[in-house]
């Protein structure tokens, strides 16, 4: 059994904790509340990831260190730099395999399907943070100096308020047969990705030296469009399908005005108003892994917002 940190408690890190813990590691989570999946094998610790003296306390060794950190989405660019310092620093100082969470921000707007040998290329402000931090990190790989992966997946289709469908704002209406306003073109093809999937990568590259120094792209379902997405949710959930419309700009901008985060969405919007494609062969073939099951995933979505009806 050996120690595996992880950072962050949301649905990949918490999905990344479980599948540890169920493997017999013991595990050691790390929010800034001491938050997370209460599962055996797992310790909750409250501090400030952005420290290295802190995680350095937390597990003073790990066989890997995951960061599923999820700073605030208008913060990226402040919070993350000192995140991912923290974290490489860790995986110096102890020989930690680091294994980041990450997305498909860093390549910017691409024609075509996006493979994991595109470069690097956002000119936006979160896509040159999430670019840099890989950078550094298979700079520092390159050198000997630690051992580091990535895994890229694209939007998180789950009962969150983080994912563009499977949000309160959105699911509930279609239980209830009302009409849903979404971001972006509802017709252009777009790969979703279940976190489970994420977190069930993160960990294979983690523990396998086939998956260090690069990056990888999360086995995902076909692309659906948001329409489509939309529509299979009403048939899963055995009720009328709804109309689904996209929002329009001028209501995104009065929305921006009140939320940081809507207004941050501007710099992405490449991504929902045209087909948003991701090639995940890579992963498949090396690793042999697959996706959650479509009909599982929807499911998942429709049971959670009906407990909480």
């Amino acid at each position: 059994m050996s120690t595996h940190l992880v950072i962050g408690a949301g649905p990949v890190g918490s999905a990344a904790a479980e599948l540890l813990a169920d493997d017999g590691h013991e595990v050691v989570v790390i929010t800034r509340h001491g938050s997370g999946p209460q599962v055996r094998g797992a310790r909750h610790v409250s501090c400030d990831a952005s420290d290295l003296d802190t995680l350095l306390e937390a597990a003073p060794q790990a066989a890997a260190i995951y960061n599923c950190a999820n700073p605030k989405y208008h913060r990226w660019a402040q919070d993350w730099p000192p995140l991912a310092a923290a974290m490489l620093g860790y995986a110096e100082r102890t020989g930690a395999v680091l294994a980041t969470c990450s997305n498909l921000y860093g390549y910017g707007p691409v024609d075509g399907p996006l493979v994991e040998a595109l470069p690097l290329s956002a000119t936006g402000t979160k896509g040159r943070v999430r670019a840099q931090m890989w950078l550094d990190a298979k700079a520092a790989h390159d050198a000997g100096r630690i051992r580091a992966t990535e895994v890229r997946g694209s939007d998180y289709l789950c009962a969150s308020e983080n994912s563009l469908i499977g949000s309160s704002r959105v699911v509930p209406r279609i239980l209830t047969g009302r009409s849903v306003s979404l971001l972006g073109s509802v017709d252009a093809e777009h790969t979703w990705t279940a976190p489970a999937d994420a977190a069930r990568l993160l960990v294979v590259v983690a523990a396998d030296e086939r998956g260090w120094g690069r990056a990888w792209h999360v086995p995902s379902n076909a692309p659906r469009t948001q329409r489509q997405v939309v529509d299979d949710l009403a048939d899963a959930a055995d009720v009328p399908r709804v109309k689904a419309s996209s929002l329009p700009a001028a209501a995104v901008s009065i929305l921006g005005l009140f939320s940081p985060a809507v207004r941050e969405l501007a710099e992405t919007a490449y991504q929902r108003d045209r087909p948003f494609v991701v090639d995940d062969s890579a992963a498949r073939d090396t690793f042999g892994l697959t996706p959650t099951p479509w009909p599982g995933i929807l499911t998942g979505i429709v049971e959670h917002y009906r407990r909480k009806a």
